[in-house]
This record gives C-alpha cells, structure tokens and sequence, in this order.
C-alpha cells in the first residue's frame, strides 16, 4: 500500500518524469549541465591560478573580470549565428578555441609571462566559452512546442545552473588548492569539451537554422523595414529585460561579495560558502516547486511579482543579527531567484521572432554578466569603506532599480495570456 508521502513525492515529480520519456532529452540536459559546469568554474579558477603564481589578487581578478566582459560581449553574436548555421557548425569549433585559450593561459602563467600577456587568453577564453544553457533551453522549446510542460522543462535548466554554481566553485577550488594551481581551469576545460561535444553530437534534437532569420508578421509584432531588420532586437520585450537583468546581475554579485565580507566579519569567513550554498539550494528548491504547475497568470505578471518578492528578500540581509538567522533568510529569499530566472526565459520564448530564440535567450545571460562585472568593482569599493551591511544596501538598491525597470516596462512585456489548461493554478 502506497502511503501519502510516496504519493506527494510521486505527483511532485511526475512532471518531471513526463518531460524525460523520451530518452534524447534526457541526453541532451545531461549533456548541457556537463558542458555548464565551466561558467561557475573558468572565473574562480582563473583568479586561484594567477594569484598562486604571482601572490596577487589585483591582476588575478582583472585577468578574470576581462574573460567576464569578452563573454558578454561576444555571446549574443555566437548566439546568432548558432540560430542561423546550427548548433554543431558553430559548437564544435568554438569550444576548440575555447580549450586551446585555457591551455594558452596556463601556459602563460607557469612560464611567467609579463601581467599584460595574461589578458590575451583570459579574454579569449571568456569570449569562446560556449553558452549552453540558451542552447539547452532552445531544444526543449523545439521538443516540447505548444506543451505546457515547457516551463517544467525551463524549471529544470534553471536548477541545472544552480547545481553548477553549488558544485563548480567547490571542485575548482578543491582542485587548485590541493592538486595544482591549474588543475581549476583544466577540469573547466576538459568539462568544457567533453560535454559540448556530446551536446552538439546529438542532432536529433537539434532545432531547425533559419539561416535567412526571417521575421513573421503578427498583429504583436510587425514586419520591421528591411533597413531596421539587420539592428533589430530578437525579442521586443529585451529592451526591458536586458537592462533588468545587468541589474540583477550586479544584485547578485554584490550578495556573494557581501557575504563573504559579512561571515569574515564574525570571524567563520569559510562559512560563506555555506551560506551562499543556502541562497543557491533555496533556488533550487523554488525552481523545482514552480516547474510542477501549470501557471494561469500570464509569464509577465509572474516575472514581476517573483522578481519584487527576490528584491524584496535581500533588502532583510543587512539587518539579520548573527550568520545562522542569514542562512535562513538566504534560503527562502533564494526561492524566488529560479522562478524569476524562468520566468525571464519563457518570456523570451514566447517573444522571440522566428529563429531567433538562442540570441534572445542569450541576451540575458549577457545582461547578468555585464552586470556582475560591473557590481563586482563597486561593490569591492562599497565592501572596503562602509562593511558588510552596506554592501547588502548596494545589493538590494541594484535590485530595487530593475524593479523599477520592470515596471516601467510592463506593457512592453506584456502579451496575450496562455490557454489556461484545466488543472491551471493562478
């Protein structure tokens, strides 16, 4: 006889289960956490292997903040041309490049070479480093078109990034510190390539190129002239969203940075790995409770509210006595982080113009990363002259301005609501 608890267990995860009958997704998500687990990697890495070498963190962390800028800049251009000539045609070369970077730098690093050779690889490095999880994110899109179970499917990526961002920085770390001061960036790439290549030998999932990227009429979105087509957006709603999402991004960091300052403030600074732990495992969790419902309120309206409640959180952090009451706070403002994300990327798929998809997703995690290179020099400055407690108020000002932006911005998101189904929930 099968108890309540294995029943409540069962229907939580049914959703799950559905969206992994069919044995190619299940290839391809576990082929796309792999090939992930270097954005949580390359950066920590990368400062452990130059600061072990040359004992300082100054030019360690620029090296590092370089790859971060490389990557946002040149992400929604490989983006692009991943929705116009396929994911295999520009995957494969791409994480070539990428491996061949990462070796460049270490080499460069043991051979002693001057401060300034070191940002060649580092940027190069951060710009080749292939983004999977809008790739990812495309697939199921393809696979699962027109099913409500797309956003359990965007639930379960987002969780995927939060498990990378748990366990990379622990193996890097782990591996720089007690294998060899290279050893960070080379798991980074030895993942890196391993699970690309898988990724992208998988064609039969592979969405369809548009290599025109034609642009559909529809009463939401007009044909653009052929002059404005070439520097359009991929999505209407980015014009939004991308700001949003370079202040989330600064939102984020400065809560790491913060963190950190604020458990070494009590004197336990190993413990804000925990802490940090709890905020991404809070994330997870919510990601993983908002994937098993079928959603009547329209995807605009979620975003806002999710990201308020996210904002909402880390304005409490500054004000939390002691690190256990932190932790707890931590974990339940997290779980709002994952659906807000979610919610971000179901909002770029619906929007996207045809073929297109990959850049507009990309878009985002671009804005982040803009954003966290950013917060992360004014949030240093805030750390050194005011504490901890300010560098949580910087945070949730960050925060509180993409709310603005968001709102200011709701009738460009908004668009016509999904076809409740008959198990919906508001």
């Amino acid at each position: 006889m099968t108890s309540t608890g294995e029943r409540i267990q069962r229907g939580f995860l049914l959703p799950y289960a559905e969206i992994f009958r069919d044995r190619r997704a299940r290839r391809f998500s576990a082929a796309g956490v792999i090939g992930r687990m270097p954005m949580a990697m390359l950066g920590l890495g990368t400062v452990l292997l130059i600061s072990a070498r040359t004992g300082h963190y100054g030019v360690a962390g620029s090296v590092a903040a370089s790859g971060s800028l490389g990557a946002a800049l040149c992400a929604p251009q490989i983006a692009r041309r991943v929705d116009r000539f396929g994911q295999r045609r520009v995957l494969i070369p791409l994480c070539v490049v990428f491996v061949l970077a990462v070796t460049g730098l270490v080499l460069a690093v043991q051979l002693g070479a001057p401060d300034w050779v070191l940002f060649l690889p580092g940027i190069l490095a951060g710009a080749s480093m292939p983004v999977l999880g809008p790739m990812v994110r495309a697939r199921w899109s393809a696979l699962l078109a027109g099913s409500p179970r797309l956003h359990t499917a965007f639930s379960l990526e987002s969780v995927g990034d939060e498990l990378c961002y748990m366990v990379g920085p622990a193996v890097v770390t782990l591996l720089a510190t007690q294998v060899h001061p290279a050893a960070g960036v080379t798991a980074a790439a030895a993942l890196c390539l391993a699970g690309t290549l898988w990724f992208a030998s998988q064609r039969d999932t592979e969405p369809p190129h548009r290599p025109q990227l034609a642009q559909e009429d529809s009463p939401e979105r007009p044909r653009p002239t052929p002059g404005a087509r070439r520097f359009s957006l991929a999505a209407p709603g980015l014009i939004v969203l991308a700001p949003v999402y370079v202040f989330l991004g600064g939102m984020f960091v400065s809560v790491d940075l913060s963190t950190v300052a604020f458990a070494t403030s009590f004197g336990h600074k190993p413990l804000a790995g925990v802490l940090l732990a709890c905020w991404a495992f809070g994330s997870g969790v919510g990601g993983l409770w908002y994937g098993t419902r079928n959603w009547r309120s329209p995807t605009w309206r979620r975003f806002a509210i999710t990201l308020a409640l996210t904002v909402a959180g880390v304005w409490t952090f500054g004000t939390v006595p002691n690190l256990i009451t932190l932790a707890l706070v931590q974990f339940l403002c997290g779980m709002a982080i994952a659906p807000t994300l979610i919610a971000g990327y179901s909002l770029m798929e619906e929007q996207a113009w045809p073929g297109r998809t990959t850049e507009a997703m990309t878009w985002l995690s671009t804005g982040i990363g803009l954003g966290v290179a950013c917060g992360a020099t004014a949030a240093g400055f805030i750390l050194d002259a005011f504490g901890a407690r300010w560098g949580y108020v910087f945070a949730a000002s960050c925060g509180t301005a993409s709310v603005l932006l968001c709102l200011a911005g709701l009738r460009r998101l908004a668009g016509p609501p999904p076809a409740p189904g008959p198990d919906a929930v508001p």
